[in-house]
């Protein structure tokens, strides 16, 4: 169960990056982002989480609006996977949980 709890946190915390740089990246170059080897990386890595999130918000929610709706949902995800790893941590002893 463990286990599971820190690859979902993975995940999320490798998808947040990817979002948060992407969109650093996007500030940074502009109207040129799409021709940007970098860009276009992380916004492979971050495609599948921005496509669950349109699917899951509903149609009122603007298609640019989507990606901050994904990172909300993934920070959400990271909040919840940390408090439980930690309880579960707390319940079966610090020392099996490293």
């Amino acid at each position: 169960m463990l286990t599971a709890l820190v690859i979902v946190k993975l995940v999320a915390e490798i998808a947040l990056m990817a979002l948060l740089g992407r969109w650093v990246l996007g500030l940074l170059a502009g109207q040129k982002r799409e021709q940007n080897l970098f860009y276009q990386i992380l916004d492979i890595m971050a495609r599948p989480f921005v496509w669950s999130a349109r699917r899951i918000a509903p149609r009122a929610v603007l298609d640019r609006h989507v990606p901050l709706v994904a990172f909300c949902l993934l920070g959400f995800t990271w909040v919840l996977a940390t408090l439980w790893r930690i309880q579960i941590c707390v319940e079966i002893g610090i020392d099996q949980c490293r």
